[in-house]
């Protein structure tokens, strides 16, 4: 499943770390008078949304890496990877940003991502099926796409929104919870109770779910941008052959790992309301939105 990222899965590891936390600090639960101090509650709510959400993208690099086993070229070996390094840096260029990591992963199914904490310390990676089965333009176009990714700041601006979402969904599960543990189980103490604990998990996990919404939404915008920006810097040609490309291979599986698929060029397809859970548009509305941009 898109959604789940690694800069995600790390996010929510922090964020339980956080729940614990938060519960054995008392922060959250009721005071002696049966209230809460909702102050206290967002702004801890908001150092442990934001710690996470911060702590996942200072580590995207390190743990793309290790995930997809990609290998990053130090001293290009062959004239294919002294290509892809001068077509990058020309790209990079081109976009006014520093020349990124280039990395190639082992997988037959086409793929390319890019990820990192800031626009002039970015890693851009491409599958080793793709080098091998598309066109050097299709290629380029694809690497204009990651680069594209990394001039519009979109790590950072999905670390900005998961914090703000992390914030707003633990502060209102433990308003919930402490709601659940003080009406449903009758619990008069200031101490939290059975009811809180399990009501609070509950809530986040629902909660999270809807935030999810809100983030793979604007994950879906974010790939209308940086199709825009590779047909700046490619194409708008070369980027439509690309996906087109990517659409006739569809079938195939997308080899990423799962945590990994939100930051590739292809996200697979969904339909109902697993749609909503896309970190991806629909190839089709992708090519339709540069040939109309392109009239």
């Amino acid at each position: 499943m898109m959604r789940i990222v690694l800069f995600l899965a790390t996010n929510l590891g922090i964020l339980l770390v956080a729940s614990v936390t938060l519960s054995l600090l008392g922060i959250g639960t009721r005071d002696a008078d049966g209230g809460m101090n909702l102050t206290g509650l967002l702004i801890f709510c908001a150092m442990f949304g934001f710690g996470g959400a911060f702590i996942s993208l200072f580590l995207s690099k390190w743990m793309a890496k290790r995930s997809t086993g990609a290998r990053v070229i130090e001293k290009p070996q062959s004239r294919q990877e002294q290509w892809l390094i001068d077509t990058v840096a020309s790209l990079a260029k081109q976009a006014n940003i520093g020349m990124p990591e280039v990395a190639i992963f082992p997988s037959r199914a086409p793929n390319a991502f890019a990820t990192g904490w800031n626009r002039n310390a970015a890693l851009v990676a491409v599958s080793d099926g793709m080098l091998e089965r598309f066109s050097p333009n299709e290629v380029k176009a694809v690497m204009a796409h990651e680069i594209g990714h990394v001039a519009n700041g979109d790590m950072v601006t999905l670390t900005l929104i998961q914090g703000v979402v992390n914030t707003f969904v633990m502060f209102f599960a433990r308003i919930i919870g402490s709601f659940v543990d003080r009406v449903i189980f009758k619990n008069d103490s200031g101490a939290p109770g059975f009811g809180f604990i399990i009501a609070t998990i509950f809530a986040e996990i629902v909660l999270g779910i809807l935030a999810s919404i809100i983030v793979m939404w604007f994950s879906r915008q974010r790939e209308f941008r940086a199709d825009a920006a590779s047909a700046q810097l490619a194409g708008t040609g070369n980027m439509i052959a690309a996906l087109e490309h990517l659409r006739a291979e569809q079938g195939q599986p997308v080899e990423l790992p799962g945590e990994m698929t939100a930051f590739g060029i292809n996200g697979g397809l969904r339909t109902g309301l697993a749609a909503l859970l896309m970190t991806h548009p629909p190839l089709e509305e992708r090519i339709a939105a540069l040939r109309s941009a392109n009239r």
